[in-house]
């Protein structure tokens, strides 16, 4: 197991230097630039004062040399200045952490509690009345862009009910909660139907049928082997959506004024903050290769198929 997660770790530096090197890439050859944002609306400014501050942010240097001096300073933890506001990335990008990290687990929590019961109600009661109900909400709430019930959200209780804030009021629950609903419900609606999927594949296989026969409660082959199999399925599912909400959910978070770093990405692209917006990527980058780790981690502890496997081509 130490010599698996050693050679995963050493993976993921060439996978970032890659992304990181891609990304810088894709900015440098983008139509427009920082200093041209940052005067457009200015009025005339001088050529003369834009190469001035093309050469002050090093912008009037070759790709690889603005490259190379970026991930040097990457490397021994400075991030550079932000274009837009002159403040240090690293500390404006940790500041913006907190707020993600609240909706991210808000959010994965209240789509455990929802779409795992009733994923697991509709594969028992496969094709009768409470089975069709359920993958028909499912089915809508898969139709509904995130956008659209925000805004449905918004209309309902912040302006007619007036119960929750229409605009993040800072970081704390009662401001949480709509962008919290908004997001569980998309997810909740995909992962019941995957949950539901997953269980009725494990109900029809031959140990569940040993099972019934030696006279096991359904109950029990439910929770201890049944959602055990299944559970594989499901932690991929999740891993997938946090790696999504920790990167920020742009939309969303612009929606609610949340401020976290999806829409902090949103303003930086907005505004061609270099800097900023190669500090997200990294995140990105960063945290979906950690999440498939730690996956691929729990998948060896879980499944000992998987164990069975490693240690066979070894």
């Amino acid at each position: 197991m130490k010599k698996y997660i050693l050679k995963r770790l050493l993976q993921i530096i060439p996978v970032l230097l890659g992304i990181t090197f891609l990304s810088f890439a894709l900015m440098h050859v983008a139509g427009s630039d920082a200093v041209t944002e940052m005067y457009a609306n200015k009025g005339a400014v001088s050529q003369e004062i834009i190469d001035a501050k093309r050469a002050e942010l090093g912008l009037d240097k070759p790709f690889l040399v603005q490259y190379f001096s970026w991930l040097g300073g990457f490397l021994t933890g400075n991030l550079g200045t932000s274009y837009v506001s002159g403040k240090n990335v690293f500390d404006t990008f940790l500041s913006k952490l907190p707020a993600t990290l609240l909706l991210t687990l808000l959010s994965v929590v209240a789509t455990i509690i929802i779409s795992i019961p009733l994923g697991i109600i509709a594969a028992v009661r496969h094709d009768r009345v409470t089975d069709y109900i359920l993958r028909f909400l499912s089915f809508i709430g898969n139709s509904l862009p995130n956008f659209f019930v925000a805004l449905l959200f918004l209309q309902l209780f912040a302006i007619r009910l007036h119960w929750l804030p229409s605009i993040s009021e800072g970081v704390s629950l009662k401001s949480a909660i709509l962008p919290t609903m908004t997001l569980a419900i998309a997810m909740s609606a995909k992962y019941m139907r995957q949950v539901r999927a997953a269980v009725l594949e494990e109900l029809g296989r031959n140990y569940v049928e040993g099972a019934r026969a030696r006279g096991i409660r359904g109950r029990i082959i439910l929770w201890k082997s049944v959602l055990r199999s299944a559970l594989l399925t499901i932690l991929t599912l999740l891993a997938l959506s946090i790696g999504s909400l920790l990167g920020g959910t742009a939309i969303i978070e612009s929606i609610f004024m949340w401020d976290g770093v999806g829409k902090l990405a949103v303003d930086s692209i907005t505004m061609r903050d270099y800097p900023m917006i190669q500090a997200y990527v990294v995140w990105m980058a960063a945290i979906y290769v950690l999440i498939n780790l730690v996956t691929d981690l729990l998948y060896h502890y879980l499944d000992p198929r998987i164990r069975l496997e490693a240690g066979k081509a070894s």
